[in-house]
């Protein structure tokens, strides 16, 4: 039995370790979902503290992995691991449930699980962290009190410390559709065989008091200025089976509303994006992108300021081409604002964050 019970733990600790680890890869990603989940619940109010927590509970999975296979305060880390699966079961069961979110996001970006096979998952360690709660007589601690807590102050520093390199300098590991040596428009392109979700569209409106619900086949005869509009409902009719392009909303405009993002990826020639979400920390960041445009500029390249912001990239950087693109679309692409893209056509040469500003002046073509 005891053997067991250290199998199962090793299990349970890798499993917990290998997770924390791939999310503190790309700790914005969690942050991400994390927001999409408050997003549907109407928290808005949560959004501000996704990014703290998303580094916390990263850190907390590879510590409490750790402590689980030294068998260390097993009776604490293994209550918090209770809470923490049956807090994951819930999201996975809510995913899978509801419909309303497509993936959980438990392995990041890397390593994407449909909500049933997460859903199973949790459901599998729920038990398993169950069993080892009952059988915490049988756990002897590998190391001294003394060892144990230098090497979990060693997994906490590390973990931590990897997140905060990542956060300036972009994940290890890129698992993005935007990664370099991708072609958007080949990830663009729908899979074959892709059957999309079909949905009906339930409109309410209110006339003389009441309201009315119908669909688009469906319009009262007399319908006219008397009803007014309240709501709209997508009501899922028939699931597909889940294949779709993996860049959707990729789109690039100019700031007088020209779609030019055909005519950039067909094309044939070197230039330079540089995707910029926002710009609230606008000085940590143009001394790079003026070394950066005048390094361009001696090699003939253009280079396009893209963002949500318009406004604000025109004002902060007159005479700038600056391209319009949307704000979900730029934080997917590019973890660190703002991010270079060396593109050749459609081809994503090279992905630099600002901070490696001088390594992408010698990649220049």
């Amino acid at each position: 039995m005891k053997t067991f019970i250290t199998l199962i733990r090793w299990f349970v600790g890798l499993l917990f370790i290998f997770s924390g680890l791939i999310k503190a890869n790309d700790p914005l990603g969690l942050s991400y979902k994390m927001q999409e989940f408050f997003e549907v619940w109407g928290m808005h109010f949560m959004n501000p503290y996704t990014l703290s927590l998303s580094l916390l509970m990263n850190v907390f999975e590879v510590l409490a992995g750790v402590a689980l296979i030294i068998g260390w305060q097993m009776k604490w880390f293994s209550g918090l691991l209770l809470l923490l699966i049956i807090f994951f079961t819930f999201l996975t069961g809510y995913a899978l449930f509801s419909g309303k979110i497509k993936t959980c996001g438990c392995f990041g970006d890397c390593l994407p699980l449909t909500p049933a096979q997460s859903f199973m998952k949790d459901l599998l360690l729920w038990a398993l962290i169950i069993l080892i709660r009952f059988s915490l007589k049988s756990i002897t601690p590998l190391f001294s009190t003394r060892v144990s807590l230098t090497l979990l102050i060693v997994v906490v520093i590390a973990t931590a410390g990897a997140q905060g390199y990542v956060l300036k300098n972009a994940p290890f590991v890129d698992c993005l559709p935007y990664k370099q040596g991708n072609n958007l428009l080949e990830k663009m392109k729908t899979p074959a065989g892709a059957i999309p979700d079909s949905f009906s569209i339930e409109f309410t409106y209110l006339k003389n008091g009441n309201k009315l619900s119908f669909d688009a086949d469906h319009f009262p005869e007399d319908f006219d200025s008397t009803y007014t509009y309240v709501d709209r409902k997508d009501r899922l009719v028939k699931k597909g089976n889940g294949l779709q392009a993996a860049i959707l909303d990729f789109s690039l405009q100019t700031v007088s509303g020209t779609d030019t993002t055909a005519a950039l990826l067909n094309s044939n020639s070197n230039y330079l994006l540089v995707l910029a979400l926002n710009f609230d920390r606008v000085n940590d960041w143009k001394a790079s992108f003026e070394s950066v445009k005048a390094a361009a500029q001696q090699k003939g390249l253009t280079l396009w300021l893209v963002t949500a912001d318009a406004t604000t990239a025109q004002q902060l950087f007159p005479g700038e081409a600056v391209l319009i693109c949307d704000a979900t679309v730029i934080k997917t692409a590019a973890r660190v604002q703002p991010t270079f893209f060396l593109m050749q056509g459609a081809n994503i040469q090279g992905k630099y964050p600002y901070t490696a500003a001088s390594t992408l002046i010698g990649k220049l073509p």
